[in-house]
């Protein structure tokens, strides 16, 4: 036993096989990955249901929670799934994370790729943990093998190795996965002594260490690259061959987008409303994966939309399908679905530089012993010279040839049968069945002994789920039934606690995870998540907040923000009934009263990411009242509450640049976008970087590529392409312009908040300085706008750009009415710096340039409390400066422009300053 599992484990069943009364026994055969996920979901329920349970570990490994995939003592061997989505647990994502912060992994993210070995450890921890939160469990690991099991009246009876008896009420059958076969190797080759037929067999790779010469590697699938990357060293050659000699693809570096929402064709076949065959499952994979790249501009996006349906998808086959399919594209699907992490596909990539691996298409055929090792006929009719050869064909899938005495005694015995096309076993939910087709008997399987009904079933993010539901099956058959503890608390993606189901809280993370990184879907997660448990307030209260701060079009304000009324009511957490009055202070009352609560909010709750979201001036949201006074105190003061998390730091380099300490922001912008490629406050505040200190060639050079790369899902997409045009404005190439807003920013691509914010003000931009040939195409941007925002803004950066974008129509009379609007709304905002610009602006749509310079002049140094960049407010001071010029004042026009050139370099201002110049000579 573990020595961390000690002080936690009680005497438990013994040899006798006695059992104590009112203590059930459940044994769970295999002790890796899936036994001890299984035994921490049993523990778990135990706890929960208050009972007692006796819980026996058997596997002949020494230590829970290795198995065959977290042996390995080599830190080269890592996880081929990012730690963000291998928790133990489904309701608490962050939970491995969390641990590898606390274990050696201090700058952990949800992206990275960790060692094998640490999650081997994770697992042991993780059971631990759940033991010391269940004083009613006793759990003990007996280090045999199981060789028979039969079901006897009310419980299983098992035989072990020692000869020992155990009987237990139930048995979960969890021995992973098996040794590779061996049958495709000639006798002479499977008999030798230099033949390794199972590369994971305790020691069998410290064995090879002391092999001479170079190596032979069977397989070329991710086995191949593990063991490859523990058998080179200078001078070896490692030859690896496969039928077709394709390693499997890599992960990419860039953040992952979302997953992108399945076909209503393939949804239909996998929801069993449209029958298919094996032809039209395989052109509607292709199709997917067709329409990720298009929408994603990376195909591995596909296999997540496909992930969830697998299953599904392979119930539609009957058994000649699902033989064609092993046959002929089995092989396709394992190297695109099941990748290497970026690094260790770097690693084989030099290999395969400095041929030191070569990969290849080829069958062995026969192998002769000789002085100098093995030789090894290919059936290409190369012979190599070999010190050994590696089995790395990967595991065997087919029961009835894996020769494990547990596996063929229960088939023999009719005590269970072989799965479709003998891969794993039949099951009934995980429940054994047996000849007969009954699932009388108390045994339960998961993992891979389900392949054949479910075919994905060897990665954690699946064992996990079907460990959790045996669990459940098992407690549901053992416990009496008693009133429960509450579930475990599910939890956000920064560990706050959140009142709602398992599923709704993952959808709700999803959410979260793309309101952090500024991509687009997070309106359709919360949306999902209030669908799964309507009384859920806090997705209410989300949808509410990013319908009124965030822009969301497609958001039911006042819906959203009753249901969440509603439901917080009922229950919830002092967090999220705080968080809901918050955002209904911010929809009644706009900027007045509800900016002050947010921001106490916030001080409350400082890891509160929507809080923190709304209160920050970024691209997404246009912030509390006070930029320089609340929100960037706010950030550096809840600094301590992220210990360093890539968020954070991404907020804090956009108030960098907004406190024009741009070397600052440069740095930490930079540091953040290494380890996320895709989060949009860091990308935006390089962006103002590149802008504010006039470096707008190496900006453009820099954004324009992110914009057709990882920025094509972000939600403000047309705001980087706004950020790039300005750029190009700058630098005088006005086609450039043109080619852009027709492309990236003109309506339908653009519309509502953004066409407002991005492409009128473009457009108005382009006509103060004279840089847009013919008429300005605003109307089309008015009518996509619509009444209500351009007339009846709710906030005083929608209405300052409402205003901008009506100037640029020459609207006056509805310029007027905005005026009305603003000067007889709550908002302190709105009311003393709108409606007195609407007042300028109108001026200048009617050329009373004096007056606009009077009306316009008392606002410039008011701008800061309307939210959002000093780029974006800039537009103010470039109609100022508009006016100026208009009413024959050009030494102060002069003046003006070179203050700004004093700030920053801008071949724009400079080609101003002389017209201006000219026109006082």
């Amino acid at each position: 036993m573990r020595r961390g599992l000690q002080g936690y484990a009680g005497q438990g069943p013994t040899g006798s096989g006695d059992r104590r009364p009112g203590r059930p026994v459940v044994a769970v055969v295999g002790a890796g990955a899936a036994g001890t996920l299984t035994a921490i979901h049993l523990v778990d329920r135990a706890a929960r249901a208050d009972r007692a349970l006796d819980l026996l570990l058997v596997d002949p490994q020494p230590e829970p929670g290795r198995g065959v995939a977290y042996a390995t003592t080599d830190r080269r061997h890592l996880l081929n799934v990012p730690a963000g989505g291998m928790s133990a647990l489904p309701d608490d994502p962050g939970h491995l994370v969390d641990w590898l912060r606390g274990h050696g992994h201090a700058d952990a993210t949800p992206a990275d790729f960790v060692p094998r070995a640490d999650y081997g450890r994770y697992l042991q921890d993780t059971l631990a943990e759940a033991l010391r939160n269940a004083p009613a469990v006793t759990l003990e690991h007996r280090c045999q093998r199981v060789r028979h099991a039969r079901p006897v009246p009310g419980g299983v009876h098992l035989a072990l190795a020692d000869g020992s008896v155990l009987t237990a009420d139930a048995m979960v059958l969890a021995p992973g996965i098996f040794a590779p076969g061996t049958a495709w190797a000639p006798a002479a080759l499977a008999t030798s002594d230099r033949f390794v037929a199972d590369p994971w067999a305790p020691g069998a790779l410290e064995q090879l260490a002391t092999v001479d010469g170079d190596v032979l590697l069977v397989g070329t699938g991710l086995t191949m690259v593990d063991v490859a990357l523990s058998l080179a060293r200078p001078g070896r050659t490692l030859h690896a061959v496969s039928r077709r000699g394709r390693v499997p693809a890599a992960h990419t570096t860039r953040t992952k987008p979302p997953t992108p929402a399945p076909s209503a064709q393939l949804a239909g076949v996998a929801a069993g409303r449209t029958p298919a065959d094996l032809d039209d499952l395989r052109t509607l994979v292709r199709d997917t994966v067709v329409a990720a790249v298009r929408e994603t501009g990376d195909w591995r996006p596909a296999f997540d939309t496909l992930r969830p349906l697998t299953a599904a998808l392979w119930s539609c086959l009957g058994p000649d399908e699902r033989a064609d399919f092993l046959s002929t594209d089995a092989a396709w699907w394992d190297l695109h679905r099941h990748r290497m992490p970026p690094s260790t596909a770097a690693a084989v990539a030099r290999m395969r530089a400095d041929d030191s691996l070569r990969v290849g298409s080829d069958e062995v055929l026969a192998a002769e012993e000789s002085e100098d090792g093995l030789v090894v006929v290919l059936a290409s009719g190369r012979r190599l010279t070999v010190g050994a050869v590696v089995n790395c064909t990967g595991p065997q899938g087919d029961v009835r040839r894996v020769a494990d005495p547990l596996i063929d005694d229960l088939l023999a015995g009719g005590t269970a049968v072989p799965g479709p096309l003998g891969l794993g076993l039949r099951t009934h939910g995980g429940r054994v069945l047996d000849a007969s087709g009954a699932h009388d008997a108390p045994v339960w399987t998961l993992g891979a002994m389900r392949r054949g009904e479910l075919f994905e079933t060897t990665a954690v993010p699946e064992i996990r789920a079907q460990a959790a539901a045996v669990a459940a099956s098992v407690a549901a058959e053992l416990f009496a039934p008693a009133v429960p503890r509450a579930p475990r608390q599910a939890r956000d993606v920064m560990g706050l606690p959140l009142t709602t189901t398992p599923e709704a809280a993952a959808a709700f993370n999803r959410g979260l995870d793309a309101v952090m990184r500024v991509q687009s879907g997070a309106a359709e997660a919360f949306t999902e998540a209030a669908a799964l448990d309507p009384g859920f307030a806090l997705a209410h209260g989300a949808l509410a907040m990013l319908g009124h701060e965030g822009g969301a079009d497609s958001v039911d304000v006042r819906r959203s923000l009753d249901a969440a009324l509603f439901a917080v009511r009922g229950h919830g957490t002092d967090r999220e009934r705080s968080l809901v009055a918050v955002v209904d202070a911010r929809v009644r009352d706009c900027r007045g009263g509800g900016a002050a609560a947010l921001v106490r909010h916030v001080h409350a709750h400082p890891r509160d990411v929507l809080a923190v979201s709304a209160a920050v001036p970024t691209i997404a949201f246009s912030g509390v009242t006070d930029v320089q006074q609340e929100a960037w105190d706010l950030v550096e003061g809840i600094g301590p509450a992220y210990a360093g998390h890539w968020w954070h730091r991404s907020l804090l380099a956009f108030v960098r640049q907004d406190q024009q300490r741009y070397d600052e922001a440069g740095v930490l912008s930079e540091e953040v976008l290494a380890l996320e490629p895709a989060a949009g406050h860091a990308v935006h505040a390089r962006t103002h970087v590149f802008y504010e200190t006039g470096a707008h060639v190496a900006g453009l050079r820099w954004l324009d590529p992110w914009i057709t790369t990882c920025g094509r899902q972000a939600t403000h997409r047309a705001h980087f392409s706004w950020h790039a045009a300005l750029h190009e404005l700058s630098t005088g190439d006005t086609e450039a312009v043109r080619r852009r807003y027709a492309e990236q920013l003109a309506p339908p691509v653009v519309t509502g908040v953004r066409g407002l914010v991005d492409s009128a003000s473009l457009l108005w931009r382009c006509e103060l300085t004279g840089s847009w040939r013919g008429e300005l195409p605003v109307a089309d941007v008015l009518e996509n706008a619509g009444d209500e925002l351009l007339e009846r803004p709710e906030t005083p950066f929608t209405a300052m750009h409402s205003a901008v974008a009506l100037t640029a129509a020459g609207d006056a009379l509805r310029l007027r009415r905005l005026r009305t609007h603003a000067a007889g709304s709550t908002d302190p905002v709105l009311r003393s710096v709108v409606a007195p610009l609407c007042d300028g602006l109108i001026a200048v749509v009617e050329q009373r340039f004096d007056d606009a310079v009077r009306l316009i002049r008392p606002l410039l140094g008011r701008l800061t409390p309307i939210g959002g960049s000093l780029a974006q407010r800039e537009v103010v001071e470039d109609t100022y400066l508009y006016a100026l010029v208009g009413a024959g004042r050009c030494e102060e026009a002069v003046a003006l422009i070179d203050a700004r050139l004093d700030r920053r370099p801008s071949p724009l201002d400079l080609r101003r300053r002389t017209a201006a110049a000219r026109a006082i000579a």
